[in-house]
């Protein structure tokens, strides 16, 4: 099966599925699978096993599906590109990192690797996108880093943002309007459980209260002194 569009999109949602599975857990449901990429769970079965037939993906009925490893390498190359192209968007296009998801989604399916080569080489060979993701390297490689969100962080200590798990535009222009984008500096100072809400205090110490929703997509990690 050549990798088309198609198939490329559906070996990145069931990628990033895999990388979201809770331990122990080693199929992502079709479900998760259908809603990820927007069609019905019908279409998105005869696709998988499509993938299975090709050697690119794991399939059991009424159970889920993973990826082979050759379907894990086409995968997280077409992540590569996405991310170097949302960078590259930024960077050097000027366009809002709430913008350029919906550009990449398109762009990661036509541009050469060559053209991709060039792009890393330009931006420096950076490790991470405008949102925090980390990129692949050439080889398909990159190096995991133990995150974790605003609802698990140690409370009153430095941190830093370091990724952000969510690309709707909207939510990114909030986090963007609120200081709280990538490599800014951080504390979480208390936790309301009944009200679902997290204080944090930010750029020059300014108090935010945001919802546990909000605070579960912020990924931190220990701001190094």
């Amino acid at each position: 099966m050549l990798p088309s569009s198609t198939v490329e999109n559906y070996l990145k949602a069931i990628y990033q599925g895999q990388s979201a599975l809770s331990a122990g857990a080693r199929l992502v449901p079709m479900g998760q699978v259908a809603a990820a990429l927007g069609v019905t769970p019908g279409t998105a079965t005869t696709m998988v096993k499509a993938l299975a037939e090709s050697g690119l993906a794991e399939y059991e009925p009424y159970s889920g599906v993973r990826l082979t490893t050759a379907g894990e390498k086409l995968a997280v190359l077409v992540l590569r590109r996405h991310r170097l192209v949302e960078l590259f968007l930024v960077q050097v296009m000027g366009m809002s990192w709430a913008e350029v998801h919906e550009e990449a989604e398109q762009l990661e399916h036509v541009v050469s690797e060559r053209l991709i080569e060039r792009i890393d080489g330009m931006l420096g060979h950076p490790t991470h996108d405008p949102h925090g993701d980390p990129i692949p390297t050439a080889e398909g490689t990159f190096t995991p880093r133990q995150l974790e969100s605003l609802l698990t962080c140690p409370l009153s200590t430095p941190l830093r943002v370091t990724r952000i798990a969510d690309q709707d535009p909207a939510f990114l222009r909030f986090i963007e309007n609120n200081d709280l984008k990538p490599g800014q500096s951080i504390e979480v100072e208390t936790r309301d459980a009944a009200a679902d809400s997290v204080k944090v205090r930010g750029k020059n110490r300014a108090a935010i209260t945001i919802g546990a929703r909000a605070a579960s997509k912020l990924l931190v990690e220990l701001d190094d002194p």
